[in-house]
């Protein structure tokens, strides 16, 4: 499974990790997210295309609207891929802290 590279990767761009910051807030539209962003209605769009290839971002109609929110599945990989480097680190410092 590559969600978790492609999330990591998307969230290299630092537009997209805002756009991803403001999304933990709750579900917004395009044009909410590109009124807080220094960035066009367009670009946003586009970051968001990004995201949701990523795996990171889902998209729901709402009426004439669609809501933005972050998908949990892919946020899962992300933090599973992220964990085994946590785990290691901490049996490493645990090592460290036992032989001192």
């Amino acid at each position: 499974m590559q969600t978790y590279q492609d999330g990591l990767a998307a969230l290299g761009d630092p537009t997209r990790r805002a756009i991803f910051e403001l999304l933990a807030e709750g579900p917004t539209p395009v044009g909410e997210l590109a009124a807080l962003l220094p960035v066009s209605r367009p670009a946003v769009s586009q970051h968001l295309r990004v995201l949701t290839e990523a795996g990171l971002v889902r998209v729901r109609a709402e009426g004439t609207r669609r809501l933005y929110h972050l998908d949990p599945a892919g946020l899962a990989a992300v933090r599973d891929y992220l964990d085994r480097f946590w785990a290691r680190a901490l049996a490493d410092f645990k090592t460290a802290v036992e032989e001192s």
